[in-house]
């Protein structure tokens, strides 16, 4: 647990116009390496694998042991035997080899070959005596290069492939070849229409009517009126993830959770995150904070009417910066200058973490060396550009964002058919240098929050003072919040918590309109100072649904709401312009 003296002696990012000298030489040669190896940290990676090595090094009995493993193995894949009928093709729970083909020899054998390095791998990659973090960070590492060498990645090893070039006499492996070269030069073709053309900001997302009405030099405050004729009077404050566009809550018309609200009956405001240039480098957490959630709710309150409660959501980082606030306002004392806020009535934390102990595979690339470099990398420019984060976004999903998908693209001709998720993805956003410290190291890296040391204003805060109901929502598949670590807040605080555990991944699970096939979530409700369970066994006991959960959370909503009123028309003078405002639509080339 870190100490509040501890956490007060956190290095800091110093401002720019004292770099010395040698600091200069330092962060220029990080910043040279940096394109080399991914914006990973070189010493973080040779740490783990000098962990490993030394070792595995001196520990023969562990040596025997691999060593017999290896034989198994290698005997198991020259028998053919490795996968048995049951767990080939359709059954098979690799998507890479799902095809009928991978059942005929020789790629039956080539894929055993492929499981068996894995196993292997899984098991080789641990070696008592090392650290945990080492020993995750080498186990992932072997993963992604044995992903690199799949059988299903390649030309002459893939048998759906060869069948492809077989039936298109090639005609589809030139369209493969013309793809790739197109990728690498940058040249395409003007019959090629990109996400980002295809999906227009304004015109086919983000298109829910609404007024941008506050604005400082951090966000924008977008109220949409409810499309009901009465209305919920606690309206709804959506606090976005500042990695991310606003709009992926309010994506094509069909999928957006702003157009749902509304036409429930919710008034809904959404904060717009400005992007971050080279100025804002000195930006911190309390600024986003302060100049974020603080004015967003000042600026509800003042034309809601400041007796009037306030919903609240907050989506990933939004999320934990949301239930900081909360925390900090429910805190004896409070805030300084917050006494015209509205009073939060709900909280609801839509894939967010607030405890950093277990954050997942995106937890493999914070430490105090990985934090160091991108410290060097980012303090030229000020900023951590898109780029850099989609990049490690990748890194997690390479199989899926990589390989499957480059596999398709340049072996077998077909271009990926644009979507309003995959535009939005590529509408890249920026941090701030000192902000992107401050959160990594307080969060990742010595989970304050969840330890009660995080400091708001000098004074510590306490999720032990979140007390109004909270509803949560995790997600099955997610890399970047994984559930089990997100339901730790039943941990931390005794409010009443409603808790989904809905299907799909980090976004495709919180974008997961009525209607939408295949859908599923679980919910129970834990009530204010009841007894908690572990995840595991909630997950075995909490009843499931068919559907999405977005219908559960409005009557959820609904149930901590007032009678509905008449809507308050929103005052001429209040509006500076139309929804989608000016900041979402800064674009930088990095």
């Amino acid at each position: 647990m870190v100490t509040r003296k501890k956490l007060a002696n956190l290095p800091t990012t110093p401002p720019q116009d004292e770099e010395t000298p040698t600091q200069r030489l330092d962060r220029l040669t990080h910043a040279a390496v940096a394109p080399l190896t991914g914006g990973l940290s070189p010493v973080s990676m040779a740490l783990a694998m000098a962990d490993w090595a030394w070792h595995l090094g001196v520990s023969p009995g562990r040596q025997m042991e691999l060593a017999a493993l290896a034989a198994r193995l290698a005997k198991d894949t020259l028998a053919g035997d490795g996968t048995s009928a049951d767990e080939a093709g359709s059954a098979d729970d690799d998507p890479r080899f799902r095809h009928e083909a991978w059942a005929a020899w020789p790629f039956s054998q080539m894929r055993t070959g492929f499981r068996n390095a894995e196993a292997f791998w899984r098991e080789a990659s641990r070696v008592p005596g090392m650290t945990a973090h080492h020993a995750d960070m080498t186990q992932f590492f072997a993963k992604q290069w044995l992903g690199v060498m799949a059988p299903a990645n390649w030309l002459p090893t893939n048998p759906v492939v060869l069948k492809d070039v077989a039936e298109s006499k090639g005609t589809h492996l030139m369209a493969g070849a013309q793809n790739w070269l197109r990728d690498v030069t940058g040249l395409h073709t003007p019959d090629e229409v990109t996400p980002a053309d295809h999906f227009k900001v304004g015109r086919d997302v983000a298109t829910t009517p609404g007024k941008v009405v506050f604005r400082n030099r951090l966000i924008e405050l977008i109220r949409y009126d409810a499309q009901t004729e009465r209305v919920h009077p606690e309206p709804v404050l959506v606090i976005p993830s500042w990695i991310m566009k606003y709009y992926i809550l309010d994506l094509s018309p069909h999928n957006s959770m702003v157009r749902y609200l509304v036409e429930q009956g919710h008034t809904v405001y959404m904060l717009s995150w400005r992007n971050p240039d080279a100025q804002d480098h000195d930006l911190s957490m309390d600024d986003y904070l302060r100049l974020g959630v603080i004015d967003a709710l000042r600026a509800v309150g003042a034309l809601s009417g400041k007796n009037h409660a306030v919903h609240t959501m907050g989506y990933c980082l939004g999320g934990t910066l949301l239930a900081i606030a909360a925390a900090a306002l429910g805190r004896t004392g409070g805030m300084s200058e917050t006494h015209d806020l509205p009073a939060i009535k709900t909280l609801t934390l839509l894939a967010a973490q607030t405890d950093f102990s277990e954050p997942g595979e995106l937890g493999l690339f914070i430490d105090e060396s990985q934090v160091g470099f991108l410290d060097n990398i980012t303090r030229g420019k000020g900023y951590l550009t898109g780029e850099q984060m989609a990049g490690s976004f990748q890194f997690l999903h390479s199989r899926d964002l990589v390989w499957t998908r480059r596999m398709r693209e340049y072996l077998m001709g077909e271009r990926e058919q644009p979507n309003d998720l995959m535009a939005w993805n590529a509408d890249t956003t920026r941090m701030p240098a000192r902000m992107h410290h401050e959160y990594l190291t307080s969060l990742y890296l010595h989970n304050a929050l969840a330890t009660s040391a995080y400091r708001v204003e000098g004074r510590a805060v306490s999720l032990a003072d979140i007390r109004m109901p909270v509803f949560m929502v995790g997600t099955q598949r997610d890399h970047i919040s994984p559930w089990p670590s997100v339901y730790k807040l039943h941990h931390l605080c005794d409010a009443e918590i409603t808790f989904v555990l809905t299907s799909g991944g980090h976004n495709a699970g919180i974008i997961s309109e009525p209607g939408h096939p295949k859908r599923s979530y679980q919910m129970d409700t834990r009530p204010a100072q009841g007894t908690w369970v572990e995840h595991a066994q909630w997950a075995q006991q909490a009843p499931s649904h068919e559907g999405s959960w977005w219908t559960a959370w409005h009557d959820w909503l609904a149930a901590h709401s007032g009678r509905k009123v008449a809507p308050k028309p929103l005052p001429a003078r209040a509006a500076l312009c139309e929804a989608p405002g000016e900041y979402v639509m800064q674009r930088y080339a990095d």
